[in-house]
C-alpha cells in the first residue's frame, strides 16, 4: 500500500465541527452548528481531494 504524504484533507472535518461548535455556542444552537460544521467539512474534503485527483 502506498501512503499519502502531504495530504491533509481530512483535516477539514474536525476543523468543520470546531467552527461549528463555535457557531453554535455564539447562537445557542450546539447540536444545529455540530452539524453544519460536519457537513460543511465533508464537502470541501470531497472538493479537495476531487480537484487534486486533475
Amino acid at each position: 500500500m502506498k501512503k499519502k504524504q502531504g495530504d491533509a484533507s481530512g483535516l477539514f472535518i474536525p476543523g468543520g465541527l470546531i467552527l461549528g461548535m463555535g457557531l453554535g455556542f455564539l447562537y445557542d444552537q450546539l447540536v444545529a452548528g455540530m452539524f453544519i460544521g460536519l457537513g460543511a467539512g465533508f464537502i470541501l474534503m470531497a472538493r479537495v481531494q476531487l480537484t487534486r485527483k486533475k
